[in-house]
């Protein structure tokens, strides 16, 4: 009957962590309190851009096995699985997490190896058959649900990312300081802060939305490597993927290189909204060794034409 077709599409895996820097100890991070609310943080934005949806997979229990963070995620539709296996498979999920982790703890690297299972099946020796990969998760059905702490840090991470958009709003109205407190979290004090720092030259900077002013500037001084920025910048930015990059050099072409940077740019504040920060543009910039263009976005050149 009806009820039969309609039944939700339900499987589980392993997602196992090892940062491959001795420095850096995965679980030992997520064992501190100050600490666990960045990684979680960065674990839940990284799976939701590997699925498109905040939903899509959802963090049942995060175990700390030293070495490794084993994160146990529950699928609940195919689509989003299969999303997330082509993610993962084609390196993108590990970028995007390996970069939140980056900003979210303001570190300057986080390098990670990441192992799939699910049940005794080891996913990564059978990725290209994605069909099979699937079946071995919706054989695997979740053995339990969600760990209270999970949903005790995803509550945090809601009251904040509203307070967010409430302090932006009010900055784009001119009325609040970029470095407005940050609100605590209910149950952890005030270690849930987001990030709103990151690091350059070893200097901290704190992280804002794009501003007109950037805009102008970049544009303005990026010359010819700004289809290289914007490559760097769609790994994380559905909206700048290559064909968009190369009908904006021929759709500007006659206006120059000022106004293909200037729309490549657009295109990334428009897609991105809050989420384009002045750090994943500095990132972006460090990666094609535009290190005084970034300088001069963070003020740290003299700059004489300053009204």
């Amino acid at each position: 009957k009806m009820a039969g077709s309609s039944a939700p599409w339900i499987g589980s895996a392993y997602l196992f962590l090892q940062s491959t820097c001795k420095t850096i100890v995965l679980p030992s991070l997520y064992e501190s309190s100050q600490k666990k609310p960045s990684v979680f943080k960065a674990l839940k934005l990284a799976l939701a851009d590997s699925t498109g949806s905040v939903n899509g997979v959802d963090m049942l229990k995060v175990h700390c096995s030293h070495p490794h963070l084993i994160i146990q995620l529950k699928f609940s539709k195919q689509e989003n699985c299969r999303r997330f296996l082509q993610s993962y498979r084609e390196g993108a999920l590990q970028e995007s997490l390996q970069n939140h982790l980056q900003l979210s703890l303001a570190m300057t690297t986080v390098p990670l190896e990441m192992e799939l299972k699910a049940g005794n099946e080891h996913l990564d020796n059978m990725l290209k058959d994605e069909d099979r990969c699937l079946e071995c998760i919706y054989r695997e059905k979740p053995d339990r649900l969600r760990d209270e702490e999970i949903t005790e840090l995803e509550e945090c991470l809601k009251s904040l990312i509203v307070h967010q958009s409430i302090n932006n709003n009010m900055a784009v109205k001119g009325c609040a300081s970029l470095n407005s407190p940050s609100l605590p979290c209910p149950s952890q004090g005030s270690s849930l802060s987001p990030q709103v720092t990151f690091i350059f030259q070893g200097q901290q900077f704190a992280n804002r939305t794009l501003t007109p002013d950037d805009h102008q500037k970049f544009a303005k001084l990026v010359s010819k490597k700004w289809k290289q920025v914007g490559r760097s910048l769609q790994k994380n930015c559905r909206a700048l993927r290559d064909p968009v990059i190369d009908n904006l050099a021929l759709e500007y072409d006659r206006e120059g290189l000022y106004e293909q940077a200037y729309q490549l740019l657009l295109r990334f504040i428009q897609s991105e909204g809050k989420k384009a920060t002045i750090a994943r543009l500095i990132t972006a910039l460090e990666e094609n060794g535009l290190i005084s263009l970034a300088e001069e976005l963070l003020g740290l050149h003299s700059n004489e034409d300053c009204s």
